[in-house]
Parts: structure tokens; sequence; C-alpha cells
């Protein structure tokens, strides 16, 4: 399975890179990447599982705060420039969606086997409360067949 995730996540990538390229919005892509990928550095190597600085944990970790808030650039560029493509709109509530499932899975884990993965329950919380806003406007405009706009 994890070869999967992996081989479409590098497809995706070459889509946006190679066929899609001529769709990117250069002029209000100006999310600086650095400002997200630095705190979530420290985040790893503060709160990570376990008590050694394994690489593992550390890179586990990172990849949990980071997941959290990956979104944030495509949310600025869409609050910039203040519409959304439906398809553009499907995606976002699609990866939403996922999170919110996660946050289910682990509510079920807890009840069920006890356990919990504290640094997956805060980051999982946090990119919830990221797309909060994005799907009250998702649900009040696309589900109703209107053009999805964003306060700007």
């Amino acid at each position: 399975m994890k070869i999967i995730f992996l081989l479409t996540s590098f497809h995706i990538v070459f889509l946006m890179k190679v066929t899609f390229r001529a769709s990117y919005d250069h002029k209000n892509d100006t999310f600086r990447v650095r400002y997200i990928i630095l705190p979530c550095i420290v985040l790893a190597l503060i709160f990570h599982p376990g008590r050694s600085f394994s690489p593992m944990e550390i890179l586990w970790s990172f990849s949990e705060w980071l997941e959290a808030v990956a979104i944030l650039p495509q949310l600025f560029l869409l609050q910039r420039t203040g519409v959304a493509e439906t398809l553009t709109s499907h995606y976002l509530f699609a990866l939403g969606g996922y999170r919110v499932m996660y946050l289910v899975n682990w509510i079920y884990r807890y009840a069920m086997h006890g356990k919990v993965s504290w640094i997956s329950w805060i980051a999982g919380t946090i990119q919830s409360a990221l797309y909060a806003d994005f799907f009250y406007h998702y649900l009040t405009k696309v589900m109703l067949g209107k053009r999805m706009t964003l306060p700007s």
C-alpha cells in the first residue's frame, strides 16, 4: 500500500511540474513555504514520540506537523484570488474529509484499544480547524451549485 501511495504521490508531482506547468499562478502564489517548514522542524525536535532522538521518530513527527499545515499555501492562494475552480474546491474538500476520517479513526482506536498518539491528535485538530472556514464556504456555495468565492 505504501508503494502505491508513493507512486501516486510522485505521479501527482510529475503532473504538477510537467503536464500542468502552464496553469501555475506565479503572480498570486506568494506564500513562503519556509514559514511552515521551519516551525515544523522545531516542533518535531521538541515533540516527538519516545525519549530518544531517533531520526525515524523525528521524521515521523515532522511529517505529522507538516501535514497539519501543508494546506496553508493553497488556502492562502485561494484567499488572494478570492475564487476557486469547482474541481479545486472538490479536491480540497476531499483532502479535508480525509483528515476528518483520520480523527474518527483515532477516536475509534482510543475507544477500542486505548492507544493515543497525542502528536497526531493535536496535528489533526489543527488541520481540521484550518479547513473549517473552507468547509463552510464549500457547503454554502459549491453544494448549492454556486461558484465558490472567498472573502478577500
